[in-house]
């Protein structure tokens, strides 16, 4: 069990470290305390500076503490299919129309559950143009579903 807790926590560490900051890159009292530092033991106080007070909250709202919320997130670590090595599962899935690594990608994704069964059919349909090739990676997987919501009147709405 506590194996699952650390490998849940570093998880969590590991995606958060890796995108662009919601506020901005300098937003909270944790960057504002170790500015200029670097280093992944500086940026896990930082953030649990800014974490454990709320401030990074209060400024995004407020628009204090260095924080801005005009620009758009980013991210540039790896997909959730990449990242947990996902990818054959959510292909053998789709390609029978069920399972849990395509229920994990559609809860991932923030489709309702009532809205589910009808994403995993659309995605059992859509199973060549989600995987037009062996060679296919996560990032192009990723896209190619966005695609395929996006043409889809009742999914259109999960998409970005």
């Amino acid at each position: 069990m506590k194996k699952i807790l650390l490998g849940a926590a570093l998880l969590g560490v590991s995606v958060s470290a890796s995108a662009v900051s919601p506020g901005g890159d300098g937003c909270g009292w944790g960057n504002l305390v170790f500015e200029g530092k670097s280093g992944l033991p500086v940026h896990l106080l930082a953030t649990t500076v800014n974490g454990t007070s709320g401030n990074k909250t209060f400024g995004m709202t407020s628009g204090t503490n260095g924080c801005d919320t005009s620009g758009a997130l980013t991210y540039d670590g790896k997909s959730l299919l990449a990242m947990n090595g996902m990818l054959e599962e959510v292909a053998q899935d789709m390609a029978v129309g069920h399972g849990e690594a395509l229920t994990a990608l559609s809860v991932s994704m923030g489709i309702e559950p009532g809205d589910r069964a009808y994403f995993d059919q659309v995605m059992h349909q859509h199973f060549a143009d989600v995987f037009p090739s062996q060679d296919v990676d996560a990032g192009q997987v990723m896209t190619h579903i966005d695609s395929v919501m996006q043409q889809d009147a009742r999914l259109k709405v999960y998409t970005s």
